[in-house]
């Protein structure tokens, strides 16, 4: 009876898609005993998935008590690797790269994208972060990575910031001098960025784009295949025209818009802790579900993140109880979204290049 209802059980965990893949768990499912009424499953992830560790964890139990409901059920999340492919012709090995794009300046995408890599590793990701916005880099400012870049054996060696490897032109170029180039030099140094760059293996990249609709996004969408976009945005209407144009383009191109932030959503004062709506509430939420598009949370207004970002010490603002809730949920909103994503679109399994 024991053989068959663990026979039974792993049938069952192999109808669950795996969050990073989409495909049914196989391997993943290290072990499933019974004793006496409590059926006990041990299942791997890898950390590509681990901002959603809790959810998936949840989502088996429950897919187990709906299935078994005489037993209870302990379900166990553990590690399991798996390796990541080379991308494009540039041989890029992470499993997803993300474009964090605005339709303007000046709506804290550079904050956003910062604070999307950074708790994507507080959760245990592998993760690299890279400044192609080369007319404006604020990487290398919200990191507080200093110094230049060096090479070995014909590769670029990023600068570290919290365990995440940073590049951005900023660590090229004398601090306050400008860059002027037109589109194919443009084009030249994000393919030099992506591909020459010793990224190692990497779960996410994050690519902070530069404002507006200029036609990094075309290059590279050429260069690699991309996960998709984030559009950063604020509440009021005249950001959200140009949002929704950055949304246009990203479509126009064929990348997959995975989501919307809001930031700047309301100030949070010091003083009362009350919540105020200095720009409107709600907007990009508002146009996410009109489009369809997941929203994936909001950023407050608030002093000790801004003087965080202007010291270079945004790492910090996971430690304060008042801000991490909002960055945490943004980070597992968007490994959600991609989870559910590829549940509907498996990826195809690929053999390794020798």
């Amino acid at each position: 009876m024991s053989d068959e209802l663990i026979k039974s059980v792993r049938q069952s965990l192999s109808q669950i898609p795996d969050p990073e893949t989409g495909r049914p768990l196989s391997k993943q499912i290290k072990s499933v005993e019974v004793d006496g009424q409590t059926i006990k499953a041990d299942v791997g992830i890898t950390t590509y998935a681990l901002p959603i560790k809790s959810h998936f964890q949840q989502q088996i139990t429950d897919h187990l008590t709906s299935t078994f409901a005489d037993h209870k059920i302990a379900v166990e999340i553990s590690d399991y690797h798996r390796a990541a492919m080379p991308l494009g012709q540039v041989g890029l090995k992470a499993k997803a790269v993300i474009a964090i794009a605005a339709g303007k300046g000046g709506v804290g995408k550079s904050t956003a994208a910062v604070s999307l890599a950074m708790g994507l590793k507080k959760a245990g990701c592998s993760v690299g972060l890279l400044d192609a916005d080369v007319y404006g880099p604020s990487l290398p400012h919200l990191t507080g990575t200093r110094g230049q870049v060096t090479k070995e054996e014909n590769k670029i060696i990023p600068l570290q910031s919290n365990g995440i490897p940073v590049m951005s032109i900023g660590f090229m170029i004398p601090p306050g001098e400008a860059v002027i180039w037109r589109g194919p030099m443009l084009h030249s140094a994000i393919t030099t960025f992506v591909r020459d760059t010793d990224w190692g293996e990497l779960d996410y990249l994050i690519i902070d784009m530069p404002p507006g609709t200029g036609d990094i996004a075309l290059s590279l969408s050429q260069l690699l295949p991309l996960t998709g976009a984030v559009i950063v945005c604020t509440p009021q209407e005249v950001a959200l025209i140009d949002a929704i144009k950055a949304v246009g383009m990203f479509r126009k191109v064929k990348i997959p818009v995975l989501g919307l932030i809001e930031n700047m959503s309301s100030f949070i004062c010091p003083d009362n802790g009350k919540s105020y709506d200095i720009f409107g509430k709600g907007g990009a939420k508002q146009y996410a579900a009109q489009d369809k598009i997941p929203f994936l949370g909001e950023i407050p207004i608030n002093i000790q993140l801004r003087e965080r970002g202007d010291a270079g010490k945004m790492s910090d603002n996971f430690e304060d109880a008042e801000v991490a809730p909002y960055l945490e949920k943004i980070a597992f909103e968007l490994t959600k979204c991609l989870a559910e994503k590829v549940a509907k679109e498996p990826v195809q399994a690929q053999l390794p290049v020798l």
